[in-house]
């Protein structure tokens, strides 16, 4: 007789943003590589717009599953992560957004679903930082894994067209980005671990858990995922050609002299600013806020990513 350990097949949850458009079967797909690999049947799971993951990633952890797979854009992949956080359940990423920011980060194919479930299921699994967030003091707060904005960053994302960003992909980021170019900079205070503190009249504050965005560009120079550190950059353009003051800042990545662009690191942060400014983490704009608590969770998230070296950037202290 077999025995019960030859007998237990591991199962997979998908938790699916049903909104997001595919050229591919990703039902199917997922249902086959399973197959392929000698996992039991998934557990379908479908996001609403009244609960964008959360619920259903609740669900997915009663039902005992060995591993939870996020299958949308980077807000899916968010939602799914703060019920995963703290818990011996592993996340996966079917990357089906515009950004897919962590799945860049991690080097997690974003064009190819095949490969991407193939990572989640049979790939390396690594422990990552998350960061808490709290707005203007709530008791219930939230969380990021790639980066989060108060100020310029979180009203380019809250002014995206929805319909234009499914036509031409990250390019209508650019289009919302050049409309909000204009605009008045806040009195604001940034206090480091509850010590050092910072004023200035920035356009953005912003803290990235790590750095990579879209084009491959790097906006949080040598952040890892996996330090125990925020970073925090601002973004305080001067003068009639200041936002190409911040694009040089940028473009030199924190090296040399740069006013337009500041870095810091820290364990936990506060901004402070004197009228509240638009707010997001992970592409969703979260409202208005003037108070803005950041605390990093060292670790606190296991991750399935693909097999073999990677950038030092990305995981410092990669645990085989």
């Amino acid at each position: 007789m077999a025995s019960s350990s030859a007998q237990k097949r591991q199962r997979v949850a998908v938790i699916v943003n049903p909104t997001k458009k595919t050229d591919v079967d990703i039902r199917s797909l997922v249902n086959g590589i399973c197959r392929d690999e000698d996992w039991d049947e998934p557990l379908w799971l479908e996001t609403t717009a009244e609960d964008p993951g959360r619920g259903m990633a609740r669900q997915a952890l009663e039902a005992g599953v060995d591993l939870v797979i996020a299958a949308g854009g980077d807000g899916t992949v968010r939602c799914v992560a703060a019920e995963l956080t703290g818990t011996d359940t592993p996340l996966g990423l079917l990357p089906l957004g515009t950004g897919n920011l962590l799945a860049r980060n991690l080097d997690i194919a974003v064009d190819d679903p095949a490969a991407a479930v193939a990572a989640a299921l049979t790939g390396t699994e690594r422990n990552i930082d998350v960061v808490h967030v709290t707005l203007d003091r709530a008791l219930k707060g939230d969380v990021f894994l790639v980066m989060a904005g108060l100020g310029y960053d979180a009203a380019l994302m809250g002014d995206t067209n929805d319909a234009l960003k499914d036509r031409v992909g990250w390019l209508a980021y650019v289009d919302a980005g050049i409309r909000n170019l204009p605009g008045k900079p806040v009195k604001s205070t940034i206090r480091l671990d509850g010590g050092k503190e910072i004023h200035g009249y920035p356009r953005s504050v912003m803290g990235g858990n790590c750095g990579k965005i879209m084009g491959g560009l790097e906006i949080f120079p040598g952040a890892r995922i996996d330090d125990g550190l925020l970073d925090i950059m601002t973004m305080a353009p001067k003068g009639r050609l200041g936002w190409l003051g911040v694009a040089a800042g940028l473009l030199r990545r924190g090296k040399g002299k740069q006013a337009s662009v500041e870095y810091y690191q820290c364990k936990e942060a506060e901004i402070f600013t004197e009228t509240p400014q638009e707010f997001e983490v992970d592409g969703d704009n979260l409202g208005k806020a003037s108070h803005v608590a950041f605390r990093v969770d060292p670790s606190a998230l296991r991750v399935r990513m693909p097999h073999g070296p990677k950038d030092p950037a990305v995981l410092s202290n990669p645990q085989v």
